[in-house]
């Protein structure tokens, strides 16, 4: 065991230039491991998003057009204020979007996208037609 004496002469720090050197590159060493997991999660959620987004078809415009038709409507609330929000003008507009829509694909359907289409037509429609009495 060893004791310091107290009356000793001062003790020289002796600074070893490796070790000074080694601690440097472990200090970039961590740093380029701390950004490559954030760069690698960026590109991961990029890819991810790539990934996740839906079908660009019929079905998937017909059904954002209902949304937008059923925001309108104040049959779900508006994603901006949290409230149901009748805009009449705005689902006529949408109504007439996904008419056009109908009329302009007659003939290159699938018999799926006929029936869903029209689901969404009537749906729209009665709503309107409920919302302006």
């Amino acid at each position: 065991m060893m004791t310091e004496e107290p009356n000793s002469p001062e003790k020289k720090i002796i600074i070893d230039e490796d070790w000074k050197s080694q601690v440097e590159r472990e200090k970039a060493e961590a740093a380029r491991e701390a950004q490559q997991p954030a760069q690698a999660g960026a590109e991961q959620a990029s890819a991810g998003a790539a990934v996740r987004m839906p079908p660009a078809d019929l079905s998937f415009l017909a059904s954002t057009l209902y949304l937008q038709g059923a925001i309108a409507l104040g049959m779900l609330p508006n994603p901006a204020s949290n409230k149901a929000e009748v805009q009449l003008d705005q689902a006529k507009h949408v109504i007439d979007l996904l008419a056009m829509l109908q009329q302009k694909t007659e003939g290159n359907r699938t018999p799926d996208e006929t029936e869903e289409l029209e689901a969404i037509l009537h749906q729209l429609r009665m709503a309107y037609v409920g919302v302006q009495r």
